[in-house]
């Protein structure tokens, strides 16, 4: 049993939350614990500040990544003689659609002029990581979106497959943690490897940056026995 401070300061029970959140929702943490409803309770707790960590960090990677290759698209544009790649960059049909409901967003449905860092903001964190895929290999990442990732491997195959590699964990973690969903489980201090490293092949100083300022490791550090 605790309380809270304050003009509406109450008391509850381990049993009460239990009933609150859901037998299911704490099927994870009572596994984890051996059933033990207290210990469960208290890795729930643990697992919702691990999620704010997660989101923070991933959170952080996504603009790093996604100015580096917006940067690198709009060089292309302009090699191209395109203007702006948001309509000239030869996308499949998901990714056609990304950006149209990107502008649609960041010009709320056309009462606002569009502005090309309003798009790119608006784009899911999913669409950069598509970037990274194989169908994409010839037409932009060779002649242009490798060039993101300077510190990376000099083999441009293994090179786009290890920064995908690592936007895929780190989107997938991003994603679990948005929602809510255990993540107690997993190794947080390689998501944070991965976080930095990914980062670090942009320029070394924002893998500094990133490992600097990111809590997940002194959560992770912290996480309940």
């Amino acid at each position: 049993m605790s309380n809270v401070s304050g003009a509406n300061a109450a008391e509850w029970t381990d049993a009460t939350l239990r009933h609150l959140l859901t037998a299911d929702r704490l099927g994870s943490y009572l596994r984890a614990c051996d059933e033990d409803l207290s210990r469960a309770l208290r890795l729930y707790e643990w697992n919702m500040s691990a999620g704010s960590a997660v989101i923070a960090t991933t959170g952080t990677v996504e603009v790093i990544v996604r100015n580096a290759l917006d940067r690198q698209l709009v060089s292309w544009a302009e090699r191209k003689g395109r203007g702006d790649w948001l309509g000239t960059v030869p996308l499949d049909q998901r990714g056609r659609d990304d950006v149209a409901k990107a502008r649609s967003r960041a010009t709320m449905r056309g009462r606002r002029v569009e502005q090309h860092g309003r798009v790119v903001a608006e784009l899911s964190f999913g669409f950069w990581r598509y970037l990274m895929s194989q169908r994409y290999h010839a037409s932009l990442w060779v002649p242009s979106l490798h060039k993101a990732f300077p510190g990376a491997t000099e083999d441009l195959r293994t090179r786009r497959r290890e920064v995908e590699s690592r936007l895929v964990n780190l989107m997938l973690v991003r994603n679990r943690a948005a929602h809510h969903e255990p993540i107690h489980r997993r190794d947080l201090l390689a998501d944070l490897e991965d976080a930095v490293e990914l980062v670090g092949w942009v320029h070394p100083e924002a893998g500094a940056w990133v490992g600097a300022i990111s809590s997940l490791r002194q959560v992770a550090n912290a996480r309940p026995d």
